[in-house]
């Protein structure tokens, strides 16, 4: 699942399972017992917790938002660059070479999707291939230099754009909004 795909995101909050069942309702159809504290077994019956409606809705937004400004932030990289990609720009500055099978694996994507988008990034001069030093029959992907330079000056961007959005906001308040998204994409996937 990609974290900008609201129906998916909507079922997720819902309970439901790419098949439709609910995770709050096994193939036996018995209700998840819920213990003392009101946590669940499974997912929350969040069609009656307003919180977590509260939480789609706001998260609906942001998905929204973000993917439209991962298409900008791209279209500055290279005009010809797909928005998906700008993550993995993002992945590679930050944590050096990787495998495709790794990144496919930390967007949550599959093996054929990471390599369709590899090679349109390897078409665009942003990132190359080399032998992984570790196993020959394998490659790691790293960032060129013009990748790395073009990157750069659009991350720098948007950082200023970060800093007058929230300019009203305590630094503290950052740090937690920081802090939550991290606990909250930790978790992976919002696939079951």
């Amino acid at each position: 699942m990609h974290f900008g795909d609201p129906a998916q995101v909507t079922r997720w909050l819902s309970g439901a399972s790419a098949d439709g069942r609910t995770s709050h309702q096994p193939d036996d159809h018995r209700p998840a017992q819920a213990d003392p504290a009101g946590r669940h077994g499974g997912a929350p019956e969040c069609r009656e917790v307003p919180e977590f409606l509260e939480l789609e809705r706001e998260l609906s937004v942001f998905f929204r938002r973000a993917r439209a400004a991962s298409g900008a932030m791209a279209r500055e990289v290279h005009p010809d660059l797909e928005p998906a990609a700008y993550g993995l720009l993002l992945r590679l500055h930050d944590a050096g070479p990787q495998r495709g099978t790794d990144l496919a694996g930390y967007f949550g994507v599959g093996k054929a999707t990471m390599s369709r988008q590899l090679r349109s990034l390897e078409v665009l001069g942003l990132v190359t291939r080399e032998p992984d030093p570790a196993d020959g029959r394998a490659s790691l992907v790293r960032l060129t230099d013009t990748g790395r330079e073009r990157f750069t000056g659009v991350r720098q961007a948007r950082r200023r754009r970060f800093v007058r959005a929230l300019a009203a906001w305590d630094r503290q308040e950052v740090a937690e909004l920081a802090r939550l998204l991290h606990q909250f994409n930790a978790h992976g996937p919002l696939a079951d």
